[in-house]
Order: C-alpha cells, then structure tokens, then sequence
C-alpha cells in the first residue's frame, strides 16, 4: 500500500523536487503540498495549498509521513504539529541553533522523526569513513570546503559541521577557524573551515588532511539536488512504518 506524504515548502528548490519524486514513486503518494505562499497554484496535477491550513490537513488527509525542506522557525512549527498529529516527520532543513536542534530531537519522542543535513548516499559515505582517515594520520594539518549556491543562508552547511564533528572526535583537535585574513599562520591543531557561496552549485564538500609532504583529498560532489530529494524519500517511505524514536539517515541505508 502506498505511502501517504505530505511536503512542506513544495515551492521551494527542493520542495518541487520531492514533490515530483513522490508523484512518481509507486510505493507512495502525494497527501498534500504545503507551501508558505501558495503560488504558484499548482504544480503539475497537485494543488499548492497555504501552509496556514498544515495542522488542518494532517488531520484530513492524514498523511503516514511529512517531508520537511524550510527553515528552522518553520521545520519546528511543521514538527510540532506532527507530534501532535502522531505524524512522522523527515526534515532535510540546516540552520537549527543547539536549543532549536534539542527542540527538534525531543519530537522523537512522540513520532518517528529523522532528521539528516544530507540525503545523499555519498556523503554518508563520506561522513563514516572520514574519523577513520583522520585517526590514521595524526598530526596531519585538516581544513575543509564546502561550496553552493548563493542564496543558502547557513554557513557552515549542515553536512559540513557534520563532518567536522566526526573529525573533531578522531583527533586532537583545538577548535575551529573560519576563513583567514591578514597576517594568521596556521596553528597546531586547528581545523581551517571555508564557505564559499557562488552562482547555482548544488553542493560541493571537500576535506583537505596534508603533512609528511603529501595530501589526501576527499571530495563529495553533487550535481543535481535531485539526489537529496530521493533520499529524503526514501527515508520518508522507511520511516513511516518505523516506531516512535530519533533516526539518522544512515538507519535507512543499512534497513
């Protein structure tokens, strides 16, 4: 039996992404697209329809699952609605601050939430191998990079302090230094972030570790966001028929 979705932001860049999967998709199906201004009115055969009108919904159409890429205010309000509702809810939405996060995690209590920075299987990747190549050269100096688009608002992006967090906790590490100006040699320990944003990249990461006189360079390229849309779907199909708790995407790839 399909799964019932309802999509918040579905006139955003990647709302209209997910939106267009779920359509597609025959284990699933659109329940309703939300979006904070209904226009356009429709998008394909679905009816774009006020975000005024979500908690309203949850109950009419009563969704297994809601698939969130807003802001956090936004994610949070969709979020609690869902509690509420007894909803699943996958949100794919960066910026939270520590206290909007912990708010966000505590809705696992309640309903099946997973909440990802990053839905592509090649960042996944990426975020489990990058402790074990950190460890293995200690010493090494490490700086980071990520790239996109000029209209994201958080920086660092979520996947790239999701790396790092995963890199501060494989080595020895004094903290973080965003960008450089002036006169600033590197110091020992550090860990040199760099967020660029520039035309319509999709999203690009790469950690640089070096010493010894050699580099290693890993690098995660998008190149169409439809590839975190899948993702989020896939995640949104799995959980739905999870129990109530706090999920990562990476529960979905071993399912």
């Amino acid at each position: 039996m399909a799964i019932r979705v309802g999509i918040t932001g579905a006139a955003g860049r990647m709302g209209r992404r997910v939106l267009a999967i779920v359509a597609e998709r025959p284990d699933c199906e659109v329940a309703f697209a939300v979006n904070r201004r209904p226009d356009p009115e429709r998008i394909g055969d679905v009816e774009i329809e006020s975000a005024l009108e979500f908690g309203p919904l949850l109950a009419e159409r009563e969704p297994g699952v809601v698939v969130d890429f807003t802001g956090p205010e936004s994610a949070l309000e969709y979020a609690a609605a869902c509690a509420e509702a007894g909803v699943a809810f996958v949100t794919g939405t960066t910026g939270f601050s520590a206290g909007e996060r912990d708010q966000l995690e505590s809705y696992g209590e309640q309903i099946p939430l997973l909440h990802a920075p990053n839905f592509a299987r090649g960042v996944q990747t990426l975020v489990d191998i990058i402790g074990d190549a950190v460890a293995s050269l200690p010493g090494y100096d490490v700086e980071l990079v990520e790239t996109h688009h000029n209209g994201k608002r958080d920086a660092p992006s979520g996947t790239a302090n999701r790396l790092l967090e995963e890199i501060e906790a494989a080595g020895d590490f004094t903290g973080r230094t965003h960008g450089r100006e002036g006169d600033q040699p590197r110091e020992r320990g550090e860990i040199g972030v760099h967020a660029l944003r520039a035309g319509d990249v999709t999203g690009e990461h790469e950690i640089v570790i070096a010493g010894n006189h050699e580099e290693l360079r890993l690098t995660h390229r998008a190149e169409d966001r439809g590839v975190f849309a899948a993702g989020a779907v896939d995640a949104a199909v799995w959980l739905a028929d999870q129990d109530p708790g706090q999920y990562d995407f990476s529960d979905v790839i071993a399912a």
